[in-house]
């Protein structure tokens, strides 16, 4: 025994001393590479390109103007994509109206086109619509069956290949090619030990998803301008279809429930299900398909999308606000309310900020609300205020980079702390821009 290990033996009993456990998610899958474009705009989905956030408009695509503005409003929200519905003839002939307003608006974020059963008509009998957007999203299982589906899918892939645009290949839980999935239940039934029908279901979605591909490739369109997704409903589901699919082909690969649900719910699962794949290395674009409550605002999935991709370590979008639960030391909202609006001021500021401060995107604020944690928190955090708990002396500390600056007293507190938070930007990711310069 060496007299390194007599040592570890010795400091820990019997055991070896244990190694740290790695922090981290795996190194991402390796893939091609695939650029979306909109004239000076590129967005790259796979290779060692940052996994991306895209989001989808639900207006009728028709109200052109109403599109756009939402389209714009997905894009201030941080959407890197958008995808909008494309499903008649009314619909496609807006198409480049849309880009055409987005364009005046100076809004460059590409365009997705969703196709279902008429795609290939609309592409064809629409020239403008197939050159307006940057990116089609093609589903084969409802494009027709046999002859009829395998012509259609030739038609779309040929529409793509004569305007140079990459595809989505999306395969759907609800509408699986149905042919396929007879085939492989026959095959299954001889099984000596059967696959469960959900098993089956699960492999069909994959072996769909990659014959398609596949046979795009032979139709002409390159490998590196295709994306794979296999969206089903449930979180399980989800984890192992991607896994399997991740396995069997080097396509860049779309993440996200085909409904995820509203509200808490939506959220959580989303959140559960991508995470475990972005985690394991799996996933080059996300989109969180929230169900938005009446009324509500479209863009909550855009930022649903970033907070999980932050929460991972795997992009920064926005400052973290770093906020205490409250408890029975914290009976005033005083830390609640300020806590709210400095994180509702930072995000409000990001479009202006990404682009005048570089690097802001990853600064942390701490607003914490008593004596137990908020001076620890505050200082770790790159600007934090320390606000008095319940019968606490009410007076707030103030940390930058680490040291006390200033202790805040009366009723202005909340506005001098935000008005330093703009200060501290300024000079801090300030400097960037004046090296820059």
């Amino acid at each position: 025994m060496s007299t390194e290990s007599t040592e570890s033996t010795t400091q820990t009993g019997s055991c070896p001393e244990p190694l740290p456990f790695p922090v981290g998610p795996d190194f991402r899958r390796v893939t091609r590479q695939v650029a979306v474009r909109w004239g000076n705009r590129t967005v790259m989905i796979g290779g060692d390109a940052p996994v991306a956030v895209q989001s989808m408009t639900n207006t009728d695509t028709v109200d052109a103007i109403a599109t756009a503005i939402q389209v714009k409003e997905l894009s201030l929200a941080g959407s890197e994509m958008v995808r909008i519905t494309v499903n008649t003839p009314e619909a496609a002939r807006e198409v480049a109206a849309i880009r055409e307003q987005l364009d005046r608006m100076g809004v460059d974020t590409p365009l997705i086109g969703d196709f279902h059963y008429n795609g290939h008509k609309l592409l064809t009998q629409y020239p403008d619509c197939a050159q307006a957007l940057s990116k089609y999203r093609i589903n084969p299982g409802n494009m027709g069956n046999g002859k009829r589906r395998d012509d259609n899918f030739a038609q779309m892939i040929e529409v793509a290949c004569r305007h140079d645009k990459p595809v989505r290949i999306g395969v759907n839980w609800g509408s699986l090619d149905q042919d396929l999935l007879a085939r492989k239940m026959d095959e299954n039934s001889q099984r000596s030990k059967p696959w469960t029908a959900q098993a089956v279901m699960r492999d069909v979605l994959v072996l769909s998803a990659v014959e398609n591909a596949q046979r795009a490739e032979q139709l002409g369109l390159p490998g590196n301008r295709i994306v794979l997704s296999c969206k089903v409903s449930h979180v399980q589901d989800l984890v192992s279809v991607y896994r399997d699919l991740s396995q069997r082909c080097d396509y860049p690969l779309h993440l996200g429930l085909t409904e995820a649900g509203m509200g808490s719910k939506g959220i959580v699962a989303s959140t559960a299900g991508l995470a475990l794949l972005l985690q394991g290395g799996i996933g080059d674009t996300i989109r969180i398909s929230l169900t938005p409550e009446p009324g509500g605002d479209r863009a909550k999935e855009v930022v649903v999308g970033q907070e999980i991709l932050q929460s991972l370590g795997l992009r920064a979008f926005a400052p973290v606000v770093v906020a205490c639960p409250g408890c029975g030391r914290t009976s005033s909202t005083v830390f609640q309310e300020l806590a709210s609006s400095i994180q509702e001021f930072l995000r409000a500021q990001m479009p202006v900020w990404r682009l005048k401060y570089p690097g802001v995107e990853s600064m942390n604020v701490a607003v914490m609300g008593c004596v137990v944690n908020g001076p620890g928190e505050s200082k770790h955090a790159d600007i934090g205020i320390s606000l008095p708990g319940t019968g606490e002396t009410p007076i707030a500390p103030v940390f930058v980079d680490g040291q006390r600056v200033v202790t805040l007293k009366g009723d202005n507190i909340a506005e001098t702390f935000q008005g330093m938070v703009e200060s501290y930007v300024q000079r801090r990711y300030g400097a960037a821009e004046t090296v820059d310069a």
